[in-house]
Formats: C-alpha cells, structure tokens, sequence
C-alpha cells in the first residue's frame, strides 16, 4: 500500500508518517483522558521502543506530539532504539528521531537488558514500533530482546503497540514471540493478523486510526471486514406492517437429547428472539413429554408423529444438532434436510450436526472428491475442536490463521461461523468477516445453541422473503448478524455473568429495534 502511494497519489513516506504519528497521537489522548486507570500515563514517563521501520517512525512521531502537549523543558520522555541511524541516513524515522533530540529527550540504541533496564522500571507508558507486519519470520536479535525485556514489564504500565503488536505478522502462529499490549492503534486498512483469535489475546483493546491512506487505495486492497452488530443488521430487510407469522418464516429445529434438552430451549429461544414468525422443534419421543409444556409460542413435537408424514409444516430454515446426540438414528433426519437445501432451504449445523455430517459423507473434504456436499445454503457453526474434528486440522492452527477456515469454507461451498473469542465468518466466494467478541462470559455452556437457533431465525426469514421476490437470502450475512447479535446481546447484560437464556431478552429487543418497522 505505501509503494502504491508514493506512486499513484503523490505521497512520500515522509507524509504518510507524520499523518499516521499524529493520527495515533489523537486517538491514544482521547483513550488515556476517557480511561481513569491509564490517568498515570498523562505526566508519567514515556519510553518509545522504536524499530527501523516505519512502525518505528510512526511511535517516533507520536511521541513527540505527546512531548508538546506537557509544560516545562524536561519531556519526561526516553527513546529506545533496535538499532541507531547511520548519520547520511534520510528517512522519516531520522527526521523524526533529530526532532526529538531538539525537545530534549534522550536516545538510546539497544545494548543489552542490563543496559535498559532503568529506561523500563520506570516507564509508566511504553510505546511500541519496534516492528510491523513487513517482518517475514519470527523476531530475532535486538528486536526480540526488546520484545522479550518489555513483556517481563506487563502489568507495570501501560504497553501502547503501533499497528500491530510487535512480532505479529500475516505468518504468525501461536507460541512465536510477540508484544502483549494494552492497546492496539491499528493503522487503516484492516490487519487481518490482529483478529487470528489466538493473536487477539495479546492485542488489548484494539483502536482503529483511519485517515491516513486515500479512500480509493483503501477499497482496493480491503479483503475482509470487522463486522458490528450495527453493520451486520443493516443487511437484513426489515419486517413490513403487514408481515404475519408465515412471511416471517418457518424455522424447523432438531435438537436435544437426554442429558442435553436445555439445548433444544436454547436454540427455540434463539430462533424466536430473531424474529421467526413460526418455530417447529421436533424432539426425541422420550424427551416430548419433559419438554413440551415448556415452550409456549413453539411447536413441539415428537420424533415419531415428525416422521409419520402428514406434515403440512415446511420450513423456511432447519437447524440440526445442538445437545442432538450421535448415533446413526440421526442420519435420515440429516439427509431430508440436504435434500431441502439442494432445492433452496438454508440448513444450519451445529455441534452433533457437524460430527454426523462427517458420518454421513467422511469423504467430505477429501481433494479427490468431484463436487461439494453443499449447495451454497448451508452454515456451520462449529467451535475449534469440533472443526478440527471435521477437517483434520489442529485447532491451534484454526485459531492461527482464518484463510485456513476460509479454505474449507470455499471447499465445502458453505458459510462457516467459527466460534470463538474473535468469530470468524467465511463464505466460499471468500468473503472474509471478524466478530471481535472478547466477551468470557459467553464462554459457557448453551451459548453456541443459542447462537445456531439466531442463525436459523434469521435465515428462515430472509428466505421467505426471497421466495416472497423481496430480494435474495445470503448466508453469510445471516450467519454475521447472528454472530453480531449474540455479542451485542451479550454486551448487553453489562459485566456479569449469566445463564445464556437470558441472553433472549436482550436479542429480542436489538433485533426488534433493527428489523421491526
């Protein structure tokens, strides 16, 4: 992207790192005078641990409009460089290293921990570029001894990264050395690496810093979103008043078993609180008379009557798997719903569901196989183990690196919304989405049969409606605004923890205030 404008649009590396510094400075103000507990950060000393690149004359930058805003002569400031400027060098890093010499603040160039080690007791901020996301391969040297010697600090200060942590790069794996930082600036356009779920753990709170690149040169190397639930549910029609319970459409749930039937609630919870106009769950013959006088304004019924025929009820949507059980006495259930979404019906698998998809067809992902299972109208919604049991690959590695998802998804021809603390949501045309969840108390049982029973509302919905001729059901918006509704939801409960049923009421009400007219 630099190279790109310095050629197209006239800029030189000199502008785009005095705009990125100051644009960095502005943000992190406004976060350290809007956060009580980084107050110290205001007066306190600032150290820059500063690389040769341009994250390195970003922070350099940055540093010296913080040094502008303090009164008196002594900036209470300190730089720490990998490695100093030769003195014909004529970058933006020496220009912006000189500007700081003129203020007063003392450089230094890296020579050993011991060497350091006063310059980071006393830091009550840390600023960060020692390194972008150009690096090519897991740090070493000066800069990884810096890495090493500022992470022995966390929790001391308040540790600020540039663009990136530190050590973070597109090949970046878990366990490889990186910065653990407090807050991210992360620099336009958006670093697919800060949202790798198992990288998203180091990053802190991650604040966005646009206005740096032109508009034009930022649509065209954008390949993935940060999806929000105010993004997301704009993407989804919203109800007319003449809507009624079969334009807003007919959900069909599969779900529940002995010792797992609160999923089964769950997931009817979820679909109701999407919106769905008409919910149908079909439960074992066992659990029917335990679960049935539970639902109120959901059709339940067992197994056996399900299968019998003389069944007018034909979903808009169908959801099979959550608490589902599997056993080979499911497998029927799941090819009926394959049939239904050759012919156009969405089909969301869940937990058991995906375990027995692979039952049903464990040639599923192998290369010599001629056509995908999936016509497009399918999401799973699977968490890390269970997609490292469909596909083979180890959950640290899902965690590491999304285009891993986003291959199977295009393999499968179906959307994936992986779950996790950051979730990710692929679609096989490779459109790529990131909902940074960072919630733990979602991390309980029944949240993932909640989540399936939103995507399977939403879907129901989106496909009356194009069956109506009011446009075209895309799954993979369906599956981001379920994603981005369980975290808004979520968000909602404020900072407690909670039984994910009283996650309904909160979706309820959003959904509501999105798609009700």
């Amino acid at each position: 992207m630099d190279k790109e404008a310095y050629a197209e649009w006239d800029l030189t590396s000199f502008d785009l790192v005095e705009k990125a510094g100051l644009l960095c400075a502005a943000a992190l103000k406004t976060e350290l005078l809007q956060n009580s507990k980084y107050s110290p950060c205001l007066c306190g000393p600032i150290l820059v641990c500063a690389g040769t690149g341009n994250n390195g004359a970003d922070a350099l930058v940055l540093l010296g409009e913080l040094v502008k805003t303090r009164a008196g002569k002594n900036p209470n400031a300190a730089v720490l460089l990998s490695r100093y400027p030769t003195a014909e060098e004529n970058s933006p890093r020496a220009r912006a290293l000189r500007n700081l010499q003129e203020m007063g603040v003392p450089v230094v160039s890296w020579n050993g921990k011991e060497h350091a080690a006063g310059l980071f007791d006393n830091a009550a901020l840390i600023i960060d570029g020692i390194a972008g996301t150009g690096i090519k391969g897991e740090l070493g040297g000066p800069p990884l001894e810096m890495v090493n010697e500022l992470n022995a600090r966390g929790g001391r200060c308040c540790v600020v990264s540039i663009d990136v942590p530190s050590g973070a790069y597109s090949g970046w794996t878990g366990g490889q050395p990186v910065v653990r930082a407090d807050i991210t600036l992360a620099i336009e356009h958006l670093k697919t690496e800060l949202y790798k779920p198992l990288l998203r753990l180091h990053c802190g709170k991650i604040i966005p810093v646009q206005g740096v690149f032109p508009a034009g040169l930022l649509e065209k190397h954008g390949d993935a979103w940060l999806l929000s639930w105010e993004s997301c549910s704009c993407a989804i029609a919203p109800l007319d008043f003449g809507a009624y319970k079969y334009t807003r459409g007919l959900c069909e749930i599969h779900a529940g078993s002995t010792g797992t039937a609160g999923a089964a609630l769950l997931a009817a919870a979820g679909a109701s609180a999407a919106g769905a106009g008409l919910i149908k769950a079909v439960l074992d013959d066992d659990l029917y008379p335990v679960l049935g006088a539970q639902f109120s304004g959901v059709m339940a019924a067992p197994c056996s009557a399900h299968q019998s025929g003389g069944n007018n009820f034909i979903p808009h949507s169908m959801l099979l798997g959550p608490g589902w059980g599997k056993g080979d006495g499911r497998l029927p259930a799941l090819q009926q719903a394959l049939m239904a979404e050759e012919s156009g019906a969405p089909v969301i698998l869940d937990a058991d569901g995906i375990y027995l998809i692979k039952k049903l067809f464990p040639d599923l992902l192998s290369p010599g196989r001629k056509s995908p299972v999936f016509h497009g109208r399918v999401i799973l919604t699977p968490h890390a183990g269970e997609l490292e049991s469909l596909s083979g690959i180890p959950k640290t590695e899902l965690l590491s690196n999304p285009q891993l998802i986003a291959g199977i998804a295009k393999t499968l021809n179906a959307v994936i919304l992986f779950k996790s603390h950051v979730m990710v949501v692929s679609a096989p045309d490779g459109r790529l989405g990131f909902i940074d969840g960072m919630n733990p108390a979602l991390g309980a049982g029944g949240s993932g049969d909640f989540l399936a029973g939103l995507c399977a509302g939403i879907a129901a919905r989106a496909y009356a409606a194009e069956k109506a001729g009011e446009g075209r059901f895309d799954p993979f918006l369906a599956a981001a605004a379920a994603g981005a509704l369980l975290v808004a939801a979520a968000g909602a409960m404020g900072r407690r923890f909670f039984d994910p049923g009283e996650l309904a009421l909160p979706a309820a009400r959003l959904a509501g205030q999105a798609w009700l007219p």
